[in-house]
């Protein structure tokens, strides 16, 4: 029997009929807890790692410190997520939510460290100075996030379906890089190892998911990643020097590279990514609502917002960057319709215990990029699967104008994925807007659609005033 432990103040949501309890408030007993939160870590884990990595290396930073940067990362992802799925007073949206560093503080971030090693500043100065104004960006989010939720009317269901349909044909591109083994630039980029490993690792998510019954479908990525993971080891493609190296514990402190110093430039340039952020958001959160049959109201949406701003504080903190809301996870969702967030609480416990022990992180860093390319496939489509249900409730057969917007912004929204170079030239500050596909397919829908309908009853929104 599912239990459901409320978590006061928030009201219980309406449960479906037939149900005591709705399926986003249910939990289960630890061990499947555990396994459930495990599979969330091993989808996220490549994209949460990956900034820290980007940053200390192009700081030059010693590998110890670099060690460090990952754990404090993997610690503020633990808390970050725990506090959107648990909630605060006023705080957390209470779905099935991963929290993760954005791949859109990336290239402001590597403007700053280009600017300051330039101008001759230490490591430790620049590390200061980035932390201030991702924390100054966490400050901003916050205050902006009640004026934000109100562009909630602007996103009825061919907007809202836009743009899950561009998050997940985003994603895809990750996913095609995942089971190609990385980086493009590598010579062993599309190997047949490569991508034969990533065809098992499909394979078995389909036959479970296909003849697997209860838990067994439900386990059926992390079933495909396992056993992705021991092909590749008896294949002798994991490293495991790093996981002998680690140290069994070690803790993460505030401040580590000093106070954080704040500049006015940086700090501005790092506000317009938590802004990019909250807009990138406001999208999952509707594909998760309608995922999990959960309606996503605008004060749902505001107190989103506020965990992603705390949570980029708690990054500017703890020596990391700014957080949101990880677009992969939503694909697990899909895939396997477990919708209770205490699974990402479970989750979020996991980072936190793998941010205590660099071993155990080490020994999750060991499995190859390519054994999560066939979850990727199976994940990122579902993402696109849920955006094309939406445009169904869009009356795109009757409406011309609905065609014309979701055509459009679509095609706006891959430009960042299919032509990369394609604002080269741009001013580098515009950088976070023009290289999210995200944020340029919502902005190009929501002004097609004014122009087009007007401001229109948002079924998802309305009603919360």
């Amino acid at each position: 029997m599912l239990k459901y432990n409320p978590q006061p103040p928030y009201p219980l949501r309406d449960p479906p009929d037939g149900l005591d309890v709705h399926p986003v408030d249910q939990t289960f007993p630890a061990n499947r807890l555990l396994v459930l939160g495990l599979q969330h870590v091993l989808v996220m884990y490549a994209g949460a790692v990956a900034v820290p990595l980007i940053i200390g290396r192009a700081l030059h930073l010693p590998p110890e410190q670099v060690a460090f940067l990952v754990s404090a990362d993997l610690f503020a992802c633990g808390l970050a997520t725990l506090i959107q799925t648990l909630g605060l007073p006023g705080i957390g949206v209470r779905l099935p939510v991963m929290m993760g560093v954005t791949f859109a503080s990336v290239a402001p971030i590597l403007a700053m460290v280009a600017s300051r090693s330039a101008a001759g500043a230490s490591q430790t100065d620049t590390l200061s100075e980035i932390y201030g104004s991702v924390i100054v960006a966490g400050i901003v989010g916050l205050a902006a996030a009640p004026f934000i939720g109100r562009l909630t009317r602007l996103f009825p269901p061919v907007v809202t379906g836009t743009v899950i349909l561009v998050i997940g044909g985003s994603l895809l591109h990750v996913g095609f890089d995942w089971a190609a083994g990385g980086a493009p630039s590598s010579p062993e980029y599309g190997s047949v190892m490569h991508l034969g490993v990533s065809g098992l690792v499909l394979a078995v998510i389909l036959i479970l998911s296909r003849f697997g019954r209860g838990f067994m479908a439900q386990v059926a990525v992390l079933a495909g990643i396992v056993a992705g993971a021991v092909v590749a080891a008896m294949l002798g493609k994991m490293n495991f020097g790093l996981v002998a190296q680690a140290n069994w514990v070690g803790f993460v402190e505030p401040f580590r590279f000093g106070f954080p110093k704040f500049d006015l430039v940086s700090s501005a340039t790092m506000s317009l990514v938590m802004l990019v952020i909250m807009i990138e958001s406001l999208g999952m959160f509707y594909a998760l609502g309608r995922m999990v049959d959960s309606r996503v109201t605008r004060e749902d949406v505001v107190r989103g917002f506020r965990a992603d701003a705390l949570g980029t504080i708690i990054g500017g903190v703890f020596n990391t960057f700014p957080y949101t809301s990880f677009s992969q996870n939503v694909g697990l969702v899909g895939v396997t319709n477990i919708r209770s967030r205490y699974v990402c609480v479970a989750a979020g416990c996991i980072l936190l215990t793998l941010s205590f022990s660099p071993k155990l992180a080490a020994l999750v860093e060991a499995v190859p990029v390519y054994v999560l390319g066939g979850a990727g496939l199976v994940m990122f489509g579902m993402v696109m699967a849920t955006g094309v249900r939406i445009l169904a409730g869009a009356e795109l057969s009757t409406k011309r104008n609905n065609v014309i917007i979701v055509s459009v912004s679509a095609s706006i929204g891959m430009i960042p994925v299919m032509a990369p170079m394609f604002f080269r030239n741009a001013p580098m500050a515009l950088s976070p807007l023009l290289g999210s596909g995200i944020v340029l397919a919502t902005i190009a829908a929501v002004l097609l659609n004014l122009f087009f309908n007007g401001v229109q009853p948002n079924p998802d929104a309305d009603g919360d005033d």
